[in-house]
């Protein structure tokens, strides 16, 4: 055999050994040694034997021995075994779930309670210039509710929410989604009208808040609608802008919420009432859901 033939069988053979520790690998097998001619590169052709030994793996996992006439020497060659990761126990098995979301249970106050409690308020200085306290309408069975920011002149005068022209729009729009006014809840984050009808303070706020979420308890509706820019973010307690999220449902403890424009902006812009119609179409069609499940 030339020296050529017995070279391509050697270069054949390093290939297999090759591919036999990438096989052993896989298994996780250590301790594999192989054996090889260090003469090999030297190979004449006088003096080169083509008879290869069969190859053999032996029990203790070593690679086959490579012969070729000269003394062979066994370089061994370490396999490092794989890592074994202690198995997880059950619980962490799909990692931590995050904590259950908090939710308002139904409680067992009467609104008429809750507004004996506010008595004749005077914990924040809107009671200077009010004329009314005006508290949340409508019934306590109510699936739905509207909050808005806080009266205006018209709700002052008649202590009613909602009763000026934009709450002859919101009583529109109520109707539009197959409700009567009597059959929802209405309400403010505050009750008392900020003078020139500015947005209330946020010590104002956390004065009234509790009161409404009191109501919100002893009803527990499915679903409320926010309406305008400070309701909602007084109520969810969010930065982001009313444009960012109306139509969009969020939660608040349990409760579905959706914010979508106050009926005294879409007097200024009846552009905003089509994207008020599909934010209301929306509560609409879950609230229809959920009384097909019911029945």
């Amino acid at each position: 055999m030339s020296i050529e033939s017995a070279a391509n069988e050697l270069r054949l053979l390093i290939k297999q050994t090759k591919e036999h520790v990438s096989f052993f690998q896989e298994l996780d097998v250590s301790g594999i040694a192989l054996t090889t001619d260090r003469q090999v590169a030297h190979v004449d052709e006088q003096q080169a034997k083509p008879a290869v030994s069969r190859a053999t793996v032996s029990s203790d996992a070593t690679l086959p021995s490579i012969q070729t006439g000269r003394e062979s020497t066994e370089i061994p060659l370490v396999i490092p075994r794989r890592r074994t990761l202690a198995a997880p126990s059950p619980a962490d098995l799909f990692g931590e779930l995050p904590p259950a979301a908090k939710s308002i249970a139904k409680s067992g106050e009467s609104m008429e309670q809750v507004w004996a409690d506010i008595g004749d308020c005077m914990r924040c200085s809107l009671h200077e210039g009010r004329t009314h306290i005006v508290h949340t309408e409508g019934t306590s069975r109510a699936r739905l509710m509207f909050v808005g920011e806080a009266p205006g002149a018209d709700e002052d005068m008649q202590a009613r929410p909602f009763v000026g022209r934009a709450g002859q729009l919101l009583t529109k729009i109520i109707e539009s989604i197959g409700f009567r006014r009597e059959e929802v809840l209405i309400g403010n984050i505050n009750r008392c009208r900020p003078p020139a009808n500015r947005p209330p303070t946020p010590d104002e706020v956390s004065m009234c808040k509790p009161f409404l979420l009191r109501e919100i308890a002893a009803v527990r509706p499915e679903v409320i609608v926010v309406l305008g820019n400070t309701a909602m973010k007084n109520l969810l307690d969010v930065k982001e802008g009313i444009t960012k999220l109306r139509g969009i449902f969020q939660d608040y403890q349990g409760i579905k919420i959706m914010p979508t424009f106050h009926p005294a902006y879409l007097l200024r812009d009846p552009s905003k009432k089509r994207e008020t119609w599909e934010d209301l179409k929306k509560v609409r069609d879950y609230l229809d859901s959920t009384a097909r499940r019911e029945n």
